[in-house]
């Protein structure tokens, strides 16, 4: 298992820079106020692709020799790292092949395909998406870069906490969504190294807490197929993310998923972005451990914004 290091960080901001933003923090004194701490949104959702996952794949695929990269890219996805990967391919000018689950929103599969990905479609479960993009990759000879368990993937989301340390300096924690566990992994691997004093802190919704439970476990513990609103958070820690967070990781909070839909309408509403559930569930876990945060400074990692307006999660059928 390859470790990335600091250095993979640097050179991975190198390499993305001229195909990503570097997105602004936000702040709001209702929120402070409401919290009881100085919250800084670091706005991923303003992101190339609309997502943090961009950093990565950018940094995967412009890292490829040209002869590796002629064959193409290929990952599996529930939409942002699709949409990320496709992105960077369609930058590069080589193929992208993705294997998504057929319940993805609507609007990450509409991304792909305008961003040139070719999409397979899987059942919603870890066992099938698996399944499928084994003979995908069989078939297209790709190069796998997957969504989080991949050290050129977790180096380029280390570049957000790398924007988020100069733009915010002196904060006592960071706190960030977490699924497979590349953005907390990313982040882990920054700031141990250039701010050690911060505490980072992971956040998951109650109905898909694999990796809450793992934590207090000592051990991958994975979920197949769980069920919430936060459809960016539903897959399990790998190896290589579980190396960071277990290493790294001050705690895991968990939110229901009432808890989240009230955090997500309280964002749009009193910021005035628009974001994925699966960001508000930093915000959500602030809420109800208000006593964990109050009187610090907490970069809060907004994630991604690609959400399917047809299918909002307050909204029944």
């Amino acid at each position: 298992m390859q470790i990335p290091t600091f250095a993979d960080v640097e050179a991975a901001a190198r390499r993305a820079a001229p195909y990503i933003h570097r997105t602004p923090v936000l702040t709001s004194s209702f929120l402070n106020a409401l919290t009881g701490a100085e919250l800084f949104f670091k706005c991923e959702n303003f992101q190339k692709a609309g997502a943090f996952k961009v950093r990565g794949a950018c940094n995967a695929v412009f890292g490829l020799s040209d002869e590796n990269a002629a064959k193409g890219v290929a990952t599996h996805s529930s939409g942002n790292h699709a949409l990320s990967l496709s992105y960077a391919a369609g930058r590069r000018g080589i193929p992208c092949h993705v294997v998504m689950p057929r319940t993805a929103p609507q609007a990450k599969k509409d991304a792909v395909r305008g961003y040139g990905g070719q999409i397979t479609e899987c059942e919603p479960s870890t066992s099938s998406r698996e399944a499928v993009f084994a003979e995908v990759e069989a078939r297209t000879g790709a190069e796998f870069v997957h969504p989080y368990n991949d050290p050129r993937v977790i180096a380029g989301q280390g570049t957000c906490s790398l924007e988020l340390n100069e733009q915010v300096p002196g904060l006592d924690a960071v706190i960030a969504p977490i699924g497979g566990g590349g953005m907390v992994s990313g982040t882990c691997l920054t700031l141990s190294t250039i701010a050690p004093q911060v505490k980072i802190y992971a956040a998951e919704p109650e109905q898909a807490d694999d990796a809450f439970r793992s934590f207090k476990a000592g051990q991958i513990i994975a979920d197949d197929a769980p069920v919430t609103v936060a459809d960016g958070l539903k897959v399990p820690l790998k190896e290589l993310t579980w190396h960071f967070v277990s290493n790294h990781v001050t705690d895991i909070l968990t939110a229901s998923e009432q808890e989240i839909v009230d955090a997500t309408k309280l964002t749009w509403a009193r910021m005035k972005i628009v974001m994925e559930a699966s960001s508000a569930v930093p915000l959500a876990t602030i809420l109800k451990n208000r006593e964990v945060f109050a009187g610090k400074r907490v970069g809060v990692i907004i994630t991604g914004g690609n959400v399917d307006l047809d299918k909002l999660p307050w909204i029944e059928g």
